[in-house]
């Protein structure tokens, strides 16, 4: 019976992972490793084993990892790559001292050499380090959540305009639920993992133009284009100190380095993702 370890399953694309690898996994071949156990007992209610995990203690990765067939690894939500790469050699340390038979890793499109965005040097990282490693692996770019699109909405509304400082540059865009399917059905199909790098996207991009129209079209609402400057955006949304992180991601959003549109997503799942509008259209549907 193959085991399948899922790192960060409780945070919003882990425990969406969890929820599709359950559909095609037995509960107790699933093993959960958590910072904080507490918040996944409704999956050990299920029969799902649940253990302690820190990223920072190469120890508990492994203890969770052991006899592992298949580890998913979603990364925490730190804001530095330096932070980040430090948690991604202790979890490959981990995983060759496991013997994990195929590691799965999140990845995602911002992670080209000229990418200004703050993280884009630990996604660059990923594939090289991965690469040098003893680890049989596949890497699963993710594109941009569209999911935060639908609490922002309001905000756009009141607004009347997307502000993304992008130019003429255009987003490509993926949901946590289109994402999290992809990510368990990898896991659960040895023959897709022949390919070492997918990109999950939907089957479009959309210049802001363009999204504002999406916008207007499921709000019924007027949504224009008005952007902002990237100090602007920066001291607009630094909760959390993220401002500088996020204005960084859209400067090489602007340079036209979060555009990307592949085919991936069809190839894993026989079907295209869930397209913008209609992604944002049954949100909306759901909340009222």
């Amino acid at each position: 019976m193959t085991k399948y370890v899922i790192t960060g399953a409780t945070g919003h694309l882990g425990s969406q992972i969890v929820n599709e690898v359950a559909k095609r996994a037995a509960a107790d071949t699933i093993t959960l490793g958590v910072h904080t156990p507490a918040k996944a007992a409704a999956f050990a209610q299920q029969g799902m084993t649940v253990l302690p995990l820190d990223y920072r203690d190469q120890a508990s990765i492994a203890a969770s990892l052991q006899d592992a067939d298949v580890a998913i690894y979603v990364p925490s939500k730190t804001h530095t790559s330096f932070s980040r790469v430090t948690e991604f050699e202790n979890v490959i340390a981990a995983a060759e001292t496991a013997q994990v038979k195929h590691l799965l890793v999140m990845g995602f499109i911002a992670d080209q050499a000229d990418n200004p965005f703050d993280l884009s040097a630990f996604y660059g990282y990923v594939p090289r380090r991965l690469a040098s490693s003893s680890l049989s692996y596949t890497i699963l770019r993710n594109a941009l959540y569209a999911d935060p699109l639908v609490p922002y909405l309001p905000e756009l509304i009141e607004r009347h305009n997307v502000i993304y400082p992008m130019g003429d540059a255009s987003l490509s865009f993926i949901s946590l639920a289109d994402s999290a399917a992809a990510f368990a059905e990898v896991a659960v199909t040895p023959s897709l993992w022949t390919q070492s790098m997918y990109t999950l996207t939907q089957e479009r991009s959309y210049t802001m133009p363009e999204l504002a129209k999406v916008l207007s079209q499921v709000s019924n609402e007027t949504i224009g284009y008005a952007p902002v400057t990237l100090k602007q955006f920066e001291e607009m949304y630094n909760e959390g100190n993220e401002g500088h992180m996020l204005a960084s991601m859209y400067a090489g959003g602007a340079k036209g380095l979060l555009a990307t549109v592949t085919d991936d997503y069809r190839k894993i799942m026989g079907r295209p993702a869930q397209s913008l509008p209609d992604f944002l259209a049954a949100s909306l549907a759901n909340e009222n």
